[in-house]
């Protein structure tokens, strides 16, 4: 279930044991109390003002993905602090079998409808997708759902021509043979023995396995990993870029503020009440009624929430009946209908 707060916020308002003893080891009651908390907020707001967008800021938050290459400026989780990107952050690149995208030549009548592609989303064989001016076809599953984020046109990784060894054949340095099921590169003809097999020879280097932990692949032609039953080779460098605070992020929190003060005092009024509703401490009650009355005060217009208003069809804001039928004086204090 996607979150507006995380578990850090809590702790401005609550003590780490206090909210243990709320939640008692069950999180979900977080996300229930956050729940009920945006309702209350959507209640009030989402008619005259866009609050879903805002909402959605905290919700399209995600933890930190190294396979992701992120633009600047944009925001995740690591650790569970939210940070900004100051600068483009490569992803890592993994070496692929087969194809998992095409360019799509064929005329499409409705390619307005296709959407963006996003590293974020999930994508089945058939789907289409706009990037970078062109249109692509998926081929095979790809996507965050398929833990292999695969972007259309980028290819990092070439194969290799391999061949089963044979004994008393000549080959040259980093030739890659496959003996016993596994995959062997010449590092060196001198002094070699060509009757001995690649397994027994000091001639012949073992070719490990492609692994995604492993984040310092040279950027080389000999840079051998072997994937999927293949032997492959960096075409770009594969590895994604080290996070550094005050170099490459930095933190910063892209969510309103305002929200995120009022859904937080609301949650944690929820979350009591789902202990004990009929023994809530007296400031919790407080925090309550004060978020309760600043989202209604919002809702008729008496206070500006610093939240964008929503426009009507003319791109003028919006008014709710009761202002837009029986408004005389554009001074919330002396409209007797918005009460």
């Amino acid at each position: 279930m996607k979150r507006f707060l995380n578990n850090n916020d809590y702790l401005g308002i609550v003590t780490e044991e206090a909210l243990e003893q709320l939640i008692r080891g069950n999180e979900i009651r977080l996300a229930q109390a956050e729940e009920a908390a945006i309702e209350s907020v959507l209640e009030y707001l989402s008619e005259n003002y866009e609050v879903e967008a805002a909402l959605k800021v905290g919700y399209d938050l995600i933890p930190y993905n190294p396979q992701i290459t992120y633009p600047a400026g944009a925001h995740f989780y690591v650790d569970g602090i939210i940070y900004r990107s100051t600068r483009v952050i490569n992803g890592r690149k993994a070496p692929a079998i087969g194809i998992y995208w095409r360019e799509y030549e064929e005329y499409i009548p409705s390619e307005n409808e296709i959407p963006f592609y996003t590293q974020r989303g999930s994508y089945m064989p058939g789907d289409m997708v706009k990037f970078n001016g062109r249109i692509y076809q998926c081929m095979n599953y790809n996507g965050m759902d398929y833990n292999s984020i695969r972007v259309p046109g980028v290819i990092s990784w070439g194969e290799v021509d391999t061949s089963e060894w044979i004994v008393n054949q000549t080959y040259q340095p980093w030739d890659v043979v496959r003996f016993n099921g596994r995959f062997y590169a010449l590092l060196s003809a001198e002094n070699i023995d060509w009757n001995t097999n690649p397994h027994e020879s000091d001639n012949w280097g073992l070719i490990g396995s492609y692994d995604p932990e492993l984040n310092n692949y040279e950027y080389s032609s000999n840079e051998y990993v072997e994937y999927g039953g293949a032997v492959f080779y960096p075409y770009t460098n594969p590895n994604s870029d080290e996070l550094k605070v005050g170099y490459n992020i930095i933190e910063d929190d892209p969510r309103h503020p305002n929200l995120k003060k009022h859904i937080l005092r609301l949650a944690v009024y929820e979350l009591h009440k789902l202990i004990s509703p009929t023994n809530i401490s007296s400031t919790r009650i407080t925090d309550y009624e004060t978020s309760i009355m600043w989202l209604r005060d919002a809702s008729r217009l008496r206070i500006n929430p610093q939240i964008p208003r929503k426009l009507d069809d003319e791109n003028k804001p919006v008014a709710d009946f009761a202002t837009a039928t029986y408004m005389r004086d554009y001074d919330p204090y002396k409209n007797p209908w918005q009460i």
